[in-house]
């Protein structure tokens, strides 16, 4: 870039100083259970969630994947495994996008059964419609034994930030 005039030559040598070089996500497979391992523990705690320990099946699919969008990519998926997590365990199935890249079809009971993956928004729209739902069976209660945060198994001051985020009012 320096040689077609697109990148500043003494910026260039400024910052050459200590060249580090960082291969993608991809090529170093090793790192990818420690990393999804921080990613965990940070978006369950900013969640209130308790999660488990990403167990040797969650690590070895998670490096089965070829990763084209690296670590921001592996943070994103960690996020929705997390958001869309079940009794204290990360939902790969609903955020890991097949190893292959192709869509995978399972035999369900001699039907066949798509598993795709959700887009960001249709994740969103999951999250809003599952809090709504916990928000009515609680007629509304945040808090509590019978609140909507003790339904879905996580803090009312989760809860509440994330009605917020997401523009859940009740309707009078």
């Amino acid at each position: 870039m320096v040689e077609q005039q697109k990148f500043r030559e003494d910026l260039f040598y400024r910052l050459n100083v200590f060249p580090i070089e960082l291969p993608p996500l991809r090529e170093r497979r090793g790192d990818i259970g420690a990393l999804a391992a921080a990613f965990t523990e940070k978006f369950a705690k900013s969640m209130g969630r308790m999660i488990e320990p990403l167990s040797a099946d969650y690590v070895r699919r998670l490096e089965a994947y070829r990763w084209p969008g690296n670590v921001r990519e592996l943070q994103n998926i960690i996020e929705r495994a997390v958001i869309t997590a079940r009794d204290g365990k990360l939902n790969l199935d609903r955020a890991l996008p097949e190893s292959d890249g192709a869509v995978a079809v399972a035999s369900n009971g001699g039907e066949a059964a798509a598993k795709r993956v959700r887009t960001a928004k249709e994740l969103e729209d999951f999250e809003r419609a599952n809090i709504v739902a916990a928000l009515e069976a609680s007629e509304w209660k945040v808090a509590g034994a019978n609140g909507a945060a003790t339904l879905l198994g996580i803090k009312p001051t989760t809860l509440s930030s994330r009605m917020k985020a997401l523009g859940i009012e009740r309707k009078r």
